[in-house]
């Protein structure tokens, strides 16, 4: 009887125990977000993300968040998670980069994946989205409708927004010379730098000012929807950029360039959870749906739909025109020959702006 009493004290000890290490075995995940999950822009886009990761996974995971995390404050941020036994932490902005590369160093049972960067590490991964597709086909859609003076309230003069300004711009003049509209081609697209990733009054006054110089159309690159707000209120139309602007009230915008984070969050994790995971450099497109278009705006015309979706879809099987040549600077020099495309490294180091932008890099 006494054997028997202890078999059941022993049992009910391993039962009350189960829960404990359920969750013991959960894979901890951390993000560190640049703003707050609010912002409408960029980290909206990466919070949208996280929940789709959370939802995938469930019971699997357990996820934390801090907002607010500058360059200043990241190592502390990473290395803190790492102490507390989190085994996959993504630093979602391009400020992370450093400050990432040196924890990795010290934690390397710890996977590690850096936004929009370009180093790595044995334990040390990058992702990045083609949002340039999404840019090269709202510019088409521009040129297809007409616009031949767009004034675009760009960011800071980094690789990124370069060849999204870029990618645009060829759309754009594709999207005219198709449409047989007259304009000028070296200036098409009229960029001003906030040289801030957010800047709500600088974004309003910038916008503002270009719809005063005579812009038709406005292009939003910072995080928030403010320089698209601003043009709404001007009665003049509008792209967004991250998030469908017109969910934040801007509701003459045309379409909306959105970040799919998600798809990266997921399939990152499963590989972790699968113990296949491994530092790689990912840059995917709409072939795996890192980026994605926003439903259009009731006053872009049926044809021109028809004509992106169409452009969309060979992007969707492999086939990018985004940065096909011939394409050249500002000063007429070919960068791109005809035929070629881009590739990731020129990308990856672009610092030049397209003939048919007008303004120029700041110093």
């Amino acid at each position: 009887m006494r054997r028997r009493s202890l078999i059941v004290i022993c049992c009910l000890a391993v039962l009350a125990a189960l829960p404990g290490l359920a969750q013991a075995a959960k894979l901890k995940v951390a993000f560190a977000l640049i703003g707050t999950v609010n912002d409408q822009g960029w980290n909206h886009a990466h919070a949208v993300g996280i929940e789709a990761l959370k939802k995938q996974f469930g019971d699997q995971i357990e996820v934390s968040y801090t907002e607010n995390v500058g360059a200043a404050d990241a190592e502390r941020v990473f290395r803190q998670y790492a102490q507390d036994g989190y085994k996959m932490i993504f630093g979602t902005t391009f400020e992370h980069m450093d400050p990432m590369l040196q924890v990795a160093k010290d934690f390397p049972d710890v996977a590690f994946e850096h936004c929009s960067g370009y180093k790595t590490a044995p334990n040390m991964g990058t992702y990045m989205a083609r949002i340039e597709q999404g840019e090269y086909l709202v510019g088409y859609m521009a040129g297809l409708m007409g616009f031949n003076n767009v004034g675009t309230v760009s960011t800071n003069p980094i690789p990124e927004p370069i060849r999204g300004i870029n990618g645009f711009t060829h759309g754009l003049l594709r999207g005219l010379k198709e449409a047989g509209a007259t304009f000028n081609p070296d200036s098409v697209n009229t960029v001003v730098w906030l040289k801030s990733w957010r800047d709500p009054i600088g974004e309003t006054t910038m916008s503002e000012a270009l719809v005063q110089r005579g812009c038709t159309l406005i292009r939003q690159m910072a995080d928030t929807p403010d320089a698209s707000l601003a043009a709404c209120a001007k009665n003049v139309p509008a792209i967004g950029y991250g998030a469908d602007a017109s969910a934040f009230g801007a509701k003459c915008v045309l379409v909306s360039t959105i970040w799919n984070w998600g798809e990266f969050y997921t399939r990152l994790v499963k590989a972790k959870l699968d113990n296949t995971w491994k530092p790689e450099e990912l840059y995917w497109g709409f072939e795996k749906d890192a980026i994605q278009l926003s439903a259009f705006g009731e006053k872009v015309p049926a044809p021109v739909r028809d004509k992106v979706l169409a452009e969309l879809d060979l992007m969707k099987k492999g086939t990018d025109n985004s940065f096909l040549g011939p394409m050249a600077d500002q000063d007429g020099k070919v960068m791109i020959p005809e035929g070629k495309r881009a590739t990731v490294q020129e990308l990856y180091t672009m610092r030049w702006l397209l003939k048919g932008v007008s303004g120029k890099l700041p110093e």
